[in-house]
């Protein structure tokens, strides 16, 4: 982990947050539950300590793994509709397959990230591949679910394919740290994701005991998980690792450090970093549909009953 990386972070553009940025403060660090997704992958559940109005536009985010199947054991999800919002799928280890009923789809590895918006809805399916489940193997990745606001919420389905080669890479003042930006801006800096939602997602690796302080829009909410080993947040040095979500308060910088030792399995912290604008609109959630309300909510479940998500392809096995 991972397999997006530079061997000298100093030739990249390097990030500074302004002079006299308010430093956000920790408001809360939760530790993730774990359960199991699907047909059975394990999984954490990265916010579910965390009061959805602070998570706003984001619905939620799931850790899959960090796990190292053994033949025949990796699992996947069966078909499933969504409706009302955008999942991200990054993979950070491991080899992942996605298709759906809107014709979008691929095979996504090392670094690589699906953005799939359901939009007006579609029925989907993610498995590991043939050769995965056959020879085991290491697997490890994030999804998350943004969001649509009201006017976008049934707008055509789209399927974005970002490959790692394609993230944009930055590194910090001092080069301590490897920013990889996915989607939205950093310090003027523009990721490949595009979406309906503003919002910024940045994998970072930060090197033992180094900092890194980054700006961050005032508008916009912020969020941190641990995906592997152990640092602080904040300029109050609150403690979090693997497992472990931050929510930040206001402010127009965040500050991460790392440990100055990290566990066996990781030679750095690794660290989601999260942030959006909140779309401060009513959310009916059930299952795999957000909508505004549960009339709308109704109608996506009359609307998958009748076929008019979409039907799974005649080929799929």
């Amino acid at each position: 982990m991972p397999a997006v990386t530079v061997e000298n972070p100093l030739v990249l553009p390097r990030v500074t947050a302004p002079a006299g940025a308010r430093t956000r403060r920790v408001l809360r660090v939760a530790t993730a539950p774990e359960g199991f997704e699907g047909e059975g992958f394990p999984v954490r559940r990265a916010f579910a300590g965390i009061d959805h109005r602070h998570l706003d536009p984001f619905i939620l985010m799931d850790q899959m793994g960090e796990v190292d199947y053994e033949a025949g054991e990796p699992k996947g999800t069966p078909w499933h509709p969504h409706r009302g919002f955008e999942t991200v799928t990054y993979i950070i280890d491991g080899t992942f397959i996605h298709r759906d009923s809107h014709g979008g789809g691929g095979t996504i590895t090392n670094g690589d990230t699906q953005w799939m918006t359901a939009g007006s809805g579609l029925l989907h399916i993610e498995t590991p591949p043939e050769s995965l489940v056959m020879s085991g193997g290491l697997f490890h990745g994030l999804q998350l679910w943004v969001n649509l606001p009201a006017s976008d919420k049934m707008t055509a389905p789209r399927y974005q394919d970002i490959r790692g080669g394609n993230v944009r890479l930055l590194t910090s003042e001092d080069g301590g740290a490897l920013l990889r930006v996915i989607a939205g801006e950093l310090d003027g800096h523009e990721g490949p994701g595009v979406t309906y939602t503003p919002i910024t997602m940045i994998h970072a690796s930060i090197s033992p005991d180094a900092e890194v302080t980054l700006p961050w829009r005032a508008d916009f909410n912020a969020l941190a998980y641990g995906l592997a080993g152990e640092g602080f947040a904040g300029a109050e040095q609150r403690p979090f690792g693997m497992g472990q979500a931050v929510l930040f308060g206001d402010g127009e910088s965040v500050t991460i450090r790392a440990a100055a030792t990290q566990d066996s399995r990781s030679t750095h912290f690794e660290v989601v970093l999260l942030g959006g604008l909140p779309i401060r609109e009513p959310i009916a959630q059930y299952g795999p549909f957000v909508m505004n309300s549960h009339a709308e909510l109704a109608q996506a479940f009359d609307d998958f009953k009748a076929g008019r998500l979409g039907t799974i392809p005649a080929d799929a096995s």
